[in-house]
């Protein structure tokens, strides 16, 4: 997969999921369970063999929503609280994906990780919050990538791929560029900056197209 940004604190956003897993555990299989809370408000609720009403389901769902959610906000609280205050609270969606500002994470020191995996490992997990396990792009990101793609290569990058729902991509920041697709002199190529300036309004909105706000749906 290619990120066109290269995320510098990938190591330290394992670290605080191994965390969030427990400390007998080296990986986070427990916060692939979060999407359990889209649910949890409906199991078990017929009683008697009796299907719940309509009605009955959306209010629980709702609630199951409204829980996660709170859960989330508590979970980036305490990262906020313990070293990361640029860190956004997380989207989560309608249908149970939550998007998150892993940049925020970038730069954070060794003493940084160690008191928020002391302190915000298991409300991380209860909530299902993985930093560096962002859902697949949407449609409508890849469309605005696909986009801004085509322009690029028209304009003298001709190694530029165009994103798919398997593509890397940060929020906030879009698909960025892999190291082939950059021309020799880097972005402080001529070439490289005519491109970015003839493609600038489809790049605006592609970007515009990852952030959390604009993730907070499903499509």
């Amino acid at each position: 997969m290619r990120n066109r940004y290269v995320i510098a604190g990938l190591g330290g956003l394992l670290l605080l999921l191994a965390g969030c897993g427990g400390a007998s555990s080296p990986s986070v299989p427990a916060l692939s369970g979060a999407a359990s809370h889209g649910t949890a408000g409906q199991g078990g609720a017929s009683q008697g063999g009796a299907s719940p009403s309509a009605s009955a389901q959306a209010q629980s769902a709702q609630g199951s929503w409204a829980g996660r959610s709170a859960e989330l906000h508590t979970a980036a609280q305490c990262i906020r609280q313990h070293g990361i205050p640029s860190y956004t609270d997380p989207v989560l969606t309608p249908s149970g994906l939550v998007y998150t500002d892993s940049r925020s994470f970038d730069r954070a020191p060794r003493s940084v990780w160690d008191a928020i995996q002391q302190a915000c490992g298991t409300l991380a997990a209860r909530a299902g919050l993985s930093p560096d396990a962002e859902p697949p792009p949407p449609p409508q990101l890849v469309q605005a990538g696909v986009r801004s793609a085509e322009c690029l290569r028209a304009h003298g990058l001709p190694n530029v791929q165009d994103p798919n729902a398997q593509t890397a991509y940060t929020p906030g920041h879009g698909f960025g560029f892999t190291m082939g697709e950059i021309p020799p002199g880097g972005k402080a190529s001529p070439v490289f900056q005519h491109a970015a300036g003839a493609c600038r309004s489809l790049l605006d909105a592609e970007i515009r197209a990852s952030t959390l706000s604009s993730l907070d749906s499903d499509g």
